[in-house]
């Protein structure tokens, strides 16, 4: 197996003709079909198939696709080790951040890297923490930012804040709460909008819920925060959230949160790399960057709700 047939797959799933990537590859049609099939071959394994939309990676074909970007990612990421000096940090760093993170870090983020690191070609995604965490473990991610659930043994990690939830609903809605707290109880009573059990903040909700002796007994599944958004804007119910992915609501007077007053209920929010991949250069100015970022954002009160944990940015933990 060569990597010249991992880029050739990569590119007939990603442009979905292999035309169109033979056209990319500036290599002929009849060259790419017969790199497929030695690759299919060697793999034992149909890794495409024509359909009405083009050429479709078969299930064996998207399993394979993850790992080839992965393997793509690590030797691109190994070539700029060698090549990048430390002083100006070059080369393609990918962070994965949570939907419900987004808000209050990834633009600040994108910002701050741009002016510091302009050599640097910085890919933020925007993904379900479950993802995220599939694509850190393999490789395609340099960096993620996850939420400690006891599950992050496998990776090198710096906690970055405690992040408060609160009762949020729209205002005015049937569902508010007209004191300034709430009974996590009382909280429960009502339909709540919550991000399904595989996802973000759900499995902290429901580990709280169980230590108090309760249960959730009328939710609505919605892994989507825009969803989730409209959602609570329909006065469908309410959530139990950080502050972060609805502040843009809040500030604007259309939501309102509400402190859960008997319980501690709060997510730790964490950077995160692979302990097996080595970062690049340019990898480590990003990933201190989003640690100076961080506190930054916390002693400004930019980032709502949270409570800092770093004692020093220079220092992760590994």
């Amino acid at each position: 197996m060569e990597l010249r047939q991992l880029r050739y797959f990569v590119a007939i799933v990603d442009h979905g003709s292999l035309s169109r990537a033979a056209k990319v590859l500036h290599i002929v049609q009849p060259a790419l079909t017969q790199q497929l099939q030695q690759l299919e071959e060697e793999l034992g394994a149909t890794l495409l198939h024509r359909s009405a939309q083009g050429m479709q990676a078969t299930d064996a074909g998207k399993v394979f696709y993850e790992h080839a970007l992965a393997i793509l990612k690590q030797v691109s990421d190994a070539k700029s080790a060698v090549a990048q000096s430390t002083d100006k940090p070059s080369g393609t760093v990918a962070l994965g951040i949570p939907q419900s993170a987004s808000g209050a870090l990834a633009f600040p983020l994108l910002t701050a890297v741009r002016a510091a690191y302009p050599d640097i070609v910085f890919q933020l995604t925007e993904e379900l923490t479950g993802n995220l965490t599939e694509q850190l473990r393999s490789g395609r991610l340099n960096l993620a930012i996850l939420f400690d659930d006891g599950q992050l043994s496998n990776f090198a990690t710096t906690a970055l804040v405690e992040e408060e939830m609160m009762f949020i609903t729209r205002a005015g809605s049937q569902f508010a709460c007209k004191r300034k707290s709430i009974s996590l109880e009382k909280a429960l009573q009502v339909p709540l909008i919550l991000p399904s059990i595989q996802h973000g903040v759900r499995p902290r909700i429901e580990q709280v819920v169980r230590q108090q002796g309760l249960r959730i007994e009328n939710v609505i599944d919605i892994t989507s925060i825009a969803i989730l958004k409209s959602a609570l804007m329909a006065d469908m119910g309410a959530t139990i959230l950080p502050v972060s992915p609805l502040v843009a609501e809040i500030e604007r007077g259309e939501m309102i949160a509400t402190a859960i007053s008997d319980v501690q209920l709060s997510r730790t929010v964490s950077l995160c790399a692979s302990k097996n991949i080595p970062l690049t250069n340019a990898a480590m100015a990003v990933e201190k960057l989003v640690l100076e970022l961080t506190r930054d954002l916390c002693q400004s009160k930019k980032w709502l709700g949270t409570k800092s944990l770093m004692a020093d940015v220079s220092v992760r933990a590994k």
